[in-house]
């Protein structure tokens, strides 16, 4: 079976739009936008560690928002001029999933804002994140 078959099977119609072909899922009518738990957010697709829950700040826009990724080697960024702007997507290194934009306008020290679509990410609550081969996580966690 191919990939893109597989993924077209495994994922919801959302999650594949989103993630294989830069589609965006409405404001506030998405999983994480006003989501707080503690925990990790890792891509849909590949399950490669996104953003924590430490990162995510509530920025009113309507999708869940981060002021980094847990590492910067983690995603890929690119000029994006569709819809008449200039924008920087956000792609995860490994699956190449978009994810969403950046934007210069976040709280911290960098002011960054990781505008990203729920669609294209999963939640691994931090009680789980042993359980679910996260555990490295817990401990970067728990030291912030």
């Amino acid at each position: 079976m191919s990939e893109k078959k597989d993924l077209k099977e495994r994922l919801t119609d959302i999650q594949y739009n989103v993630t294989q072909h830069d589609a965006t899922e409405p404001p506030f009518q998405n999983e994480y936008w006003n989501h707080f738990e503690e925990g990790l957010y890792v891509d849909i697709v590949s399950g490669e560690p996104l953003f924590t829950s430490k990162e995510k700040f509530e920025s009113s826009c309507g999708w869940p928002s981060f002021t980094k990724p847990v590492e910067e080697k983690v995603i890929n960024e690119k000029l994006d001029t569709t819809h008449g702007m200039r924008r920087t997507e956000v792609r995860s290194k490994e699956a190449d999933s978009h994810l969403g934009h950046v934007f210069p306008d976040g709280p911290g020290p960098e002011g960054l804002r990781y505008c990203i679509n729920s669609a294209a990410i999963r939640f691994v609550p931090y009680d789980r994140l042993e359980e679910e081969g996260y555990g490295a996580f817990k401990a970067r966690m728990d030291s912030k």
